[in-house]
């Protein structure tokens, strides 16, 4: 058996889930239904195959993900992937950390911002623009009553409107949920 992954990586690991996944060819019409919006729109992977277990929290989850990951206005895509790398590292959801990473690190063209924030945390060396981002998403995560009227307004010092504080709020607090089943559900695993 392969050991988990421990350590944070932008390299995105192969997911092993511990749930036995639904089989394509054996779902329902309404397990079908479920699975048409997938997670990123793109194809139906293992942990999608295992949500699909219960098709009627599938068919409200996926559309809320895509709603808060993927959606148009508001904060940057590369900004909404921080506030999910912040949860993720702080939740140490290696998969996630991994996944969103990578995208910022391809929306950025710039590998430095994650590779400090995998090494240091709350305390990486970025931009104050990125250090208020990550500040208000590390508490959302760790205790979200520790976020304070004092976070918000460094966000908007920081150029932020309400819209984007919003946005990284919903991120933030979205894998602060996302995490959580990941773990319980499945492991990473080093892909062959």
């Amino acid at each position: 058996m392969t050991e988990p992954i421990k350590d944070l990586t932008a390299m995105i690991p192969f997911w092993q889930p511990r749930v036995t996944p639904l089989e394509l060819e054996q779902a329902t019409d309404e397990q079908m239904e479920a699975m048409k919006v997938t997670v990123s729109n793109t194809d139906i992977g293992a942990y999608t195959l295992v949500l699909a277990l219960d098709p009627e929290t599938l068919k409200e989850r996926t559309p809320l993900f895509n709603g808060i990951m993927y959606s148009r206005g508001g904060l940057s895509r590369s900004e909404t992937e921080m506030g999910a790398v912040a949860a993720s590292v702080v939740n140490r959801c290696i998969y996630c950390a991994a996944v969103h990473a990578n995208r910022f690190n391809q929306l950025t063209k710039d590998e430095t911002v994650m590779e400090r924030v995998f090494a240091s945390g709350e305390d990486a060396d970025i931009d104050p623009r990125q250090k208020a981002l990550m500040n208000l998403a590390t508490k959302l995560s760790k205790c979200p009553s520790e976020a304070t009227k004092a976070d918000i307004e460094l966000l908007v010092e920081n150029g932020l409107g309400m819209d984007e504080v919003l946005d990284l709020i919903l991120s933030a607090s979205l894998f602060g949920w996302a995490n959580r089943l990941m773990h319980v559900l499945g492991d990473p695993i080093p892909q062959d």
